[in-house]
């Protein structure tokens, strides 16, 4: 398995003198498949350990207990080379498009640098050719992006050239949080299409973020369903989202707005 979780728990102090205890992951597994590439889909309210799950994925948070497996091996043993595949190998995109940038920096910088120090490119001019590239994927002009500073982009073009990046380095898994809440509906098909082709034509596999149930059907192979830090419900898209088992899965495909709401919800509001 690229990336595996065992039994995975984290705790976090509270009350006084951190006596309490406030399970935040509880008991969690998960493992991509080592097959063919796919997409897993994690789903849950605010609050249900979502975010917490992807930090332990992406190694900036260690289990209480449990274990964080990179090719088998723990996670937090890594080192040297070892630690550095997996950080080519394992790439995040944030929630958050205004923290995720150094606002010293131009952009380029995050683009180019990587590319340089992963053996991507030879050269500078062959990092900004990819950087190109990886713009173009996700609907960005390079001559309208490359050279600005982060203040001088949109929340929308931020989140983007968060995906961008993530896919120039041409990962084995990409943990995406809620990589499309910042961008209007137009662009999120723009998004999630390159990421449904890197997983299709360059054998990525993507843990996908969400509470929402719509891109996750169209989205996913896999579902996990998280409540309160514990998963409730987990299985083939089909099964998890057309034929759900659990309330709590029921209740959030309830929640789901209908696709042809009532056309004379209008006429009736005014005439009362």
């Amino acid at each position: 398995m690229p990336l595996e979780l065992r039994d995975a728990e984290v705790a976090f102090g509270g009350g006084l003198l951190g006596r309490r205890r406030n399970l935040a992951l509880a008991g969690v597994s998960l493992a991509l498949d080592p097959g063919p590439a796919e997409t897993l889909a994690i789903v849950g309210e605010s609050g249900s350990g979502k975010t917490t799950l992807t930090r332990l994925l992406l190694g900036l948070l260690r289990p209480t207990s449990g274990r964080v497996l990179w090719r088998g091996r723990d996670l937090h043993a890594l080192r040297g080379q070892d630690l550095a595949e997996y950080r080519r190998g394992v790439q995040a995109i944030f929630q958050d498009p205004f923290g995720a940038f150094n606002p010293v920096y131009r952009v380029d910088r995050m683009l180019i640098l990587p590319a340089r120090r992963f053996g991507l490119a030879a050269n500078e001019e062959e990092a900004r050719a990819l950087a190109e590239q990886a713009l173009g994927a996700v609907g960005l002009r390079a001559a309208e992006t490359l050279g600005r500073y982060p203040h001088q982009l949109s929340g929308g073009q931020r989140q983007r050239l968060m995906v961008a990046r993530a896919m120039m380095l041409r990962p084995r898994v990409i943990v995406a949080d809620e990589p499309v809440s910042m961008v209007d509906a137009s662009l999120r098909a723009t998004i999630l299409g390159a990421l449904h082709l890197l997983r299709q034509g360059g054998g990525v596999s993507l843990v996908y973020v969400t509470h929402d149930l719509t891109t996750a059907w169209q989205l996913a192979d896999r579902v996990m369903v998280m409540r309160h830090g514990r998963v409730v419900e987990q299985g083939d898209v089909e099964q998890v989202i057309g034929r759900p088992a659990h309330p709590y899965t029921r209740a959030l495909l309830d929640a789901v707005p209908p696709a042809m709401p009532d056309p004379d919800w209008l006429d009736r509001e005014d005439a009362a």
